[in-house]
């Protein structure tokens, strides 16, 4: 599954056009390399995100098209999340 549809089904984003726009601007690490919105992603991989002033780093469990909110939590797990601290201040 393509890593832009995958942060969407699993719920991580709410929108997929904000997951591809993250990956365009190369916010989006799988296994600690910067990928484009159509790079698959596989069991195992680790999905690395920056928005804001947030990293959310997660393993993915399986990739498969979910319908509802509860299983959607199913396809990950959240190695680490981390607040950026912003150079300026």
């Amino acid at each position: 599954m393509r890593i832009d549809k995958y942060l969407k089904v699993s719920r991580i984003l709410k929108r997929r056009t904000v997951s591809k726009e993250l990956a365009l601007n190369e916010r989006i690490e799988i296994n600690g390399r910067v990928v484009k919105p159509s790079h698959e992603v596989n069991p195992g991989d680790i999905v690395a995100i920056t928005f804001g002033n947030r990293r959310l780093e997660v393993r993915v469990l399986s990739v498969q098209d979910v319908k509802r909110k509860q299983e959607a939590a199913d396809l990950y797990e959240i190695v680490s999340e981390t607040r950026i601290e912003d150079p300026a201040s």
